[in-house]
């Protein structure tokens, strides 16, 4: 994985994150509204998919029916299996 200065699509993170199938799918629920930002205490609507999220950044999303509050700890380089996919954010208790 890339260093802590890295930055990503959030459509390519959410996708490589594995809560979305398709890049397309993460660009629809970005577009949407769905996803929120929380960076240095700031609150942001992404409302495009080719906004940037980096290491630290909280992220607030509704997937499959479920609230989704995580940190984000890396960009990754790849769509990898589960194990990895993990390893790029943990679980935070929602702030919004």
């Amino acid at each position: 994985m890339k260093g802590a200065t890295d930055v990503c699509r959030i459509d390519v993170w959410l996708w490589r994150a594995r809560f979305v199938k398709t890049r397309g799918l993460a660009a629809r629920l970005v577009e949407a509204g769905a996803v929120r930002l929380i960076r240095q205490g700031q609150t942001t609507r992404l409302d495009k998919p080719s906004r940037e999220v980096r290491p630290g950044d909280d992220l607030t999303f509704m997937v499959a029916g479920r609230l989704v509050s995580l940190r984000v700890l890396a960009c990754g380089d790849r769509r990898g299996p589960a194990e990895e996919a993990r390893a790029l954010y943990e679980v935070v208790e929602p702030t919004v």
